[in-house]
């Protein structure tokens, strides 16, 4: 290959995969950029046989979960928004509100430190040290939550922290939710 054309080559190579990139660029421009990350909602709580994280020999499953709306919290001692979002969830206990946490991926250890140190906002927690429940949830990160209803059916994720910002509407969708006169579709549209 004569040296003229490998220049051109390395000239026209890199403007072709510009010219690409430009064009899938422009192609998205205007549409809607929000991901729907919320595959359980208005579905059954994934089932779960998970260790009880105070307790590793005792197993925990749906049937364990409390018999009213609660809030299921995925959590980790290695995560830092977790720590942020600690005392408003120990503010949330003081209130009455049921919390079931799910250990994600972390030490035993770690977490019961943690726990300790910090104090213990659940009224219990499992450890899903694999991770499997945390995608069958379909977690992005930690922390997440999840409204839950008495009837097992997921009404609300919230993907981040739980704080005085978003608080207001996570209390609306748990009151929805215990409200006996409405159906599923109310309490679903109620927590949107």
């Amino acid at each position: 290959m004569a040296k003229s054309n490998k220049r051109l080559l390395t000239f026209i190579i890199p403007l072709v995969v510009f010219a690409v990139l430009i064009v899938m660029l422009f192609t998205r421009l205007g549409k809607p950029t929000d991901i729907e990350v919320s595959r359980v909602v208005g579905k059954p709580l994934p089932a779960f046989n998970l260790p009880l994280l105070s307790d590793t020999t005792r197993m925990m499953s749906n049937q364990d979960l409390p018999k009213q709306p609660f809030l299921l919290n995925v959590w980790g001692s290695w995560c830092p928004t977790c720590y942020a979002e600690h005392p408003f969830l120990l503010k949330l206990r003081e209130q009455g509100v049921l919390l079931v946490g799910v250990n994600y991926k972390d030490e035993l250890a770690n977490a019961l430190d943690y726990l300790n140190k910090y104090q213990d906002p659940f009224l219990y927690s499992v450890q899903d040290l694999s991770g499997q429940y945390a995608l069958d949830l379909g977690i992005t990160g930690a922390p997440e939550s999840y409204v839950v209803g008495d009837d097992g059916i997921v009404y609300k994720h919230i993907v981040g922290m739980v704080d005085d910002s978003n608080w207001e509407a996570i209390a609306q969708c748990l009151q929805a939710v215990s409200d006996k006169s409405l159906d599923s579709n109310a309490r679903l549209q109620a927590c949107k």
